[in-house]
């Protein structure tokens, strides 16, 4: 590794242009944090839709006024009926049917086509989709690719009080044009990243003391845990609303400067949204053998639906899982080298179709990640010594942990379930994620700090609002959670990680009582692994 001369006594000769920069970066916060809504700039509506036969759907994060029902689903006169019952039978590879606004089709033959992936199907086969499909897609897949899968309609599709009140509120977001994004609103964020950016390399190439040069680590932690708030609104099509425009940016210029590959995260995050915290399909909460967020986890060894393989105690498990609590901050703190390495083992291994097919842009990726390795070793290696070198990896990887951070406390403590969700008034789509759900409380001049990340009920509810009208959503939904007594789940963020810990350290009570200590026979393993769960 070559060496500069390292002189320790002054920062650089530069310390005016630190000033400057200092400067110019406490503005920039100010500016955003000053940043009026959308609901604050527009004035005018369109009027309440009260034709029953039409419906507000997004294109492209436009709202438009459209038919309910697709072309051919319009007509029940001429439509097979079915009963929910009889759908629900059909819930398998084999045959999978479900329910959209009150019509069946049949997407058997289409599931190993979805660009969401094949699991995310799976995992509403046999049930009432209409919120979850609503919430990912727009009004020309309405119009283009459900038609020819229509095959009749449902006759005793339950829609319960709660649920139409969440329904309208999505109609009043789509009424108002909320879904649409505020491109001035992210080119401030873009003048933000690249202050961070910039700041940081300035302070680690052009600075000589180790305590620039560990400051420079710091600005490029905060770079990458803002950045990925960034990389989480374009993985939702919460920018642009262009599926494949957003998601060849993220492939290249995200991955480049990131580090982690879209289609993972697309592949991992699409299937936590539709069964959040199940624990036998959430990948999100399937982290033995280091961490278990509920005893439920090890009571028996189980078929993981996310990651195809069984799940269950071992040696390793018992012995992290009694000391998680200890081991968490720990574990967060290094939790971007191991999305760096399921990053290459998904872009590197996979090459059965099913999975491939959310590898929309693999080839970009991999160049993107090695630019990536490249500039960040290029980084490391111009500092003066190997412990400053080792320092700045540390620090600004622990920095970015406060992503990690975020992300986990608006989930681990929540309740978790069996299998699969969507079958009754307690667990269908709005009531499964706010109790599955945590928002963290924080002042206005903190959003930025939080990513878009403190509204996750909100965000769980209307995936592909933009970030900025996420606080005008929250108004409305705390109103109809109010009136039908659900219950709204929201802490600061430093209370969120205390309850993080301790829901973490109850199940490492329970782990250490002995009573997960089971043997796993090569039988059970085959039986589980045969009948795929």
């Amino acid at each position: 590794m070559a060496r500069r001369a390292n002189n320790k006594d002054t920062l650089s000769s530069g310390n005016t242009v630190q000033v400057v920069l200092a400067s110019a970066t406490a503005l920039l916060v100010g500016y955003l944090m000053t940043y009026p809504t959308k609901e604050e700039t527009k004035t005018e509506y369109p009027a309440v839709n009260k034709d029953k036969t039409l419906i507000w759907r997004e294109d492209r994060g436009i709202s438009k006024l459209v038919p309910l029902h697709p072309r051919g689903a319009d007509d029940p006169t001429i439509l097979k009926k079915y009963t929910m019952a009889e759908v629900a039978k059909r819930d398998s590879p084999a045959e999978a049917w479900i329910v959209i606004d009150e019509r069946v089709y049949d997407i058997t033959n289409f599931v190993a086509k979805h660009p969401g992936g094949e699991k995310v199907l799976y995992n509403m086969a046999g049930k009432d989709c209409t919120d979850a499909f609503a919430n990912y897609h727009s009004a020309a897949i309405y119009k283009k690719w459900l038609p020819p899968y229509l095959i009749g309609q449902v006759t005793d599709v339950p829609v319960y009080p709660h649920v139409q009140d969440f329904r309208d509120i999505r109609q009043e977001l789509m009424r108002r044009g909320l879904f649409e994004t505020n491109p001035v609103y992210y080119y401030k964020l873009y003048a933000w990243f690249a202050t961070l950016f910039v700041s940081s390399l300035y302070l680690t190439l052009q600075c000589q003391s180790t305590a620039a040069h560990m400051l420079g680590a710091t600005l490029m932690g905060m770079f990458w845990q803002q950045l990925a708030g960034w990389g989480h609104d374009i993985g939702h099509s919460s920018i642009s609303h262009n599926f494949q425009y957003d998601n060849l940016v993220g492939s290249t210029i995200g991955s480049a400067v990131l580090g982690i590959s879209v289609g993972w995260w697309k592949r991992s995050h699409n299937t936590h949204h539709v069964v959040c915290n199940s624990i036998e399909n959430d990948p999100d909460i399937q982290h033995m053998p280091f961490m278990a967020v509920t005893p439920e986890i090890m009571k028996e060894p189980f078929w993981s639906s996310y990651h195809d393989k069984v799940i269950f105690v071992d040696a390793a498990a018992r012995f992290f899982i009694r000391h998680q609590h200890w081991f968490f901050l720990a574990i967060m703190a290094a939790g971007r080298f191991n999305l760096y390495a399921q990053s290459w083992i998904l872009l590197l291994t996979t090459i059965n179709r099913k999975d491939a097919i959310v590898m929309y842009y693999r080839v970009h990726e991999m160049i993107s990640l090695t630019f990536f390795a490249l500039w960040v070793i290029a980084v490391v290696c111009s500092l003066p010594t190997w412990l400053e070198a080792a320092g700045w990896i540390i620090i600004s990887h622990g920095v970015s942990g406060l992503l990690h951070l975020q992300i986990t406390l608006s989930h681990f403590s929540m309740d978790t379930y069996h299998g699969n969700a969507y079958n009754d008034a307690s667990d269908e789509w709005y009531t499964m994620q706010i109790k599955t759900t945590l928002n963290v409380d924080c002042y206005d001049w903190m959003d930025w700090f939080h990513v878009g990340l403190q509204y996750q009920i909100e965000h769980h509810l209307y995936p592909t609002l933009p970030r900025h009208n996420l606080p005008i959503a929250k108004q409305m939904v705390e109103q109809v959670c109010k009136k039908h007594g659900i219950q709204y789940n929201e802490t600061t963020f430093f209370q969120g990680v205390i309850k993080t810990i301790l829901c973490l350290r109850e199940t490492a009570m329970e782990a250490r009582k002995g009573k997960f200590d089971y043997r796993t026979s090569t039988s059970h393993i085959r039986d589980l692994l045969n009948a795929n769960g």
